[in-house]
């Protein structure tokens, strides 16, 4: 039996799990692995600020050693990607990020990446992240749309904002191709693209993607290599 891919908001709300959840269950492969979204309760209530990012990291390094038995892959279900190589540090299972994940996506879908933020004061980390990467030059412009990480998939409230922000990142600076970034949105991103014409990367998605395709390549050589061994 193949163990459940543990989907981990490294933030307090769970109602942006419960968003993450709807969007991701559809994808679930028939015969497994199960897709288990959970919240870490201590983190804070949104990853917004360097602080946030880096006092989540550590909680998500925990959570990934505390259950490495349990799964067989992580996915951490925040743009910033945080205790990302801190957790594959203490797990040889596959660990990934929605951030590197819808990034990865991207490139596949177009020239130029704009990217939708939750709030501005996420930016200059974004910013940071993808000079790490090497990504910057591939970066037209990252916008926000300012909203609490609570409201960013209320239909209600962020999706003109999201809508108009796109436009602004096709329109302004020539990007071809969007990427949501905040796991909260991922509900919206089907509406978004139809209202703005170009690719709309949900990085979750993305990263449940080559969650499930490791999982998948990892099963398959284990049975041949018990069917080879029982041939012996």
């Amino acid at each position: 039996m193949i163990q459940p891919i543990h989907v981990i908001n490294p933030n307090s709300l769970a109602d942006v799990t419960r968003r993450i959840d709807r969007t991701i269950q559809p994808g679930a492969p028939a015969g497994g692995p199960a897709l288990r979204c959970v919240t870490l309760e201590t983190a804070p209530p949104g990853i917004v600020s360097q602080r946030d990012a880096d006092a989540a990291a550590t909680l998500v390094a925990d959570y990934v050693e505390r259950n490495d038995a349990s799964a067989s892959a992580f996915v951490i279900a925040c743009y910033s990607d945080p205790g990302l190589f801190a957790a594959r540090e203490v797990t040889t299972k596959p660990v990934i990020g929605i951030g590197q994940a819808g990034l990865s996506a991207a490139l596949q879908l177009g020239e130029r990446i704009g990217v939708i933020a939750v709030s501005s004061r996420g930016i200059p980390r974004h910013l940071r992240y993808y000079r790490t990467l090497a990504l910057d030059r591939r970066i037209s412009a990252e916008l926000a749309i300012d909203l609490p990480v609570a409201d960013s998939g209320d239909e209600n409230l962020a999706l003109q904002r999201l809508i108009e922000t796109a436009k602004s990142l096709r329109d302004d600076t020539g990007a071809d191709v969007i990427v949501l970034g905040c796991a909260g949105m991922a509900e919206l991103r089907s509406r978004v693209e139809a209202a703005v014409g170009v690719p709309v990367v949900d990085p979750c998605t993305a990263a449940l993607a080559f969650a499930i395709a490791r999982v998948k390549d990892h099963a398959e050589a284990t049975r041949h290599q018990l069917s080879q061994g029982a041939s012996l």
